[in-house]
């Protein structure tokens, strides 16, 4: 088995490196890759324990830290000249810790743009799920990942593992930092990061736009996927700086 596992899809100008979310696998990203497939080049890995991603030894080896550095490998193999960072839910999470760890890793590409889908700068402040003994906490997690009807879901000790890496991450301070062009996407109903999410990462990121999308839940990549692809395509109209 690969230590990492990267799909490459699409074939136009502008590359977006998309990270998912703590249950899914890339395969959030592909109804997007898809209708964009003329304009964008998506470079989409998995995380440890997705897809044919290694299998994580333990919690450590799903913290946000190895999920930027599995970001870090994916760009020195797959990306050369100017590219968006993408996150979805947890995606966001690992792409703030990479930027935040720009100053460990010299000369670690700096992506053009910031697209941030469904995300948060607190997770301490989201409960997807209580804390619970073993048992109860991956029945949790079967019925979360039922909930979100997610195409392709990763194993759920992996999930569990994350959980436990990532549950205490307060990451606004970070948010000052960013000094890309962002974008941030969020649905008005979303009941795993509701709005004020959103909100916050808008704020925290020095001239980052806000789109709303009303009535849309977390999965909105699914659910809106025409209706996002609409928004990038006018925004990514010319090359990427």
């Amino acid at each position: 088995m690969a230590e990492d596992d990267v799909l490459v899809a699409g074939q136009g100008p502008v590359t977006v490196v998309a990270m998912h979310g703590i249950q899914g696998t890339r395969s959030a990203w592909m109804p997007l890759a898809r209708q964009l497939a003329d304009r964008c080049t998506f470079v989409l890995p998995n995380l440890p324990g997705r897809g044919q991603a290694m299998p994580p030894a333990d919690a450590r080896a799903c913290s946000l830290d190895a999920g930027a550095e599995v970001l870090r490998r994916t760009l020195r193999s797959y990306v050369r000249g100017p590219f968006v960072l993408a996150g979805w839910s947890m995606g966001v999470s690992v792409a703030l810790n990479y930027l935040a760890g720009a100053h460990k890793h010299p000369g670690q590409p700096v992506p053009a743009e910031l697209l941030l889908v469904s995300g948060t700068p607190q997770l301490n402040a989201v409960r997807w799920f209580e804390p619970a003994a073993p048992g109860a906490l991956l029945e949790a997690i079967a019925s979360r990942e039922r909930r979100l009807g997610l195409r392709e879901a990763a194993d759920h000790r992996t999930v569990a593992w994350t959980w436990e890496s990532i549950r205490r991450t307060d990451q606004r301070g970070a948010l000052a930092q960013v000094r890309c062009r962002t974008l941030v996407i969020h649905g008005s109903a979303d009941e795993d990061c509701p709005l004020a999410h959103g909100e916050r990462l808008a704020h925290g990121i020095a001239d980052a736009e806000l789109i709303v999308l009303p009535g849309a839940g977390h999965g909105v990549l699914t659910q809106r996927t025409p209706e996002i692809a609409c928004h990038l395509r006018a925004r990514w109209s010319a090359p990427l700086a």
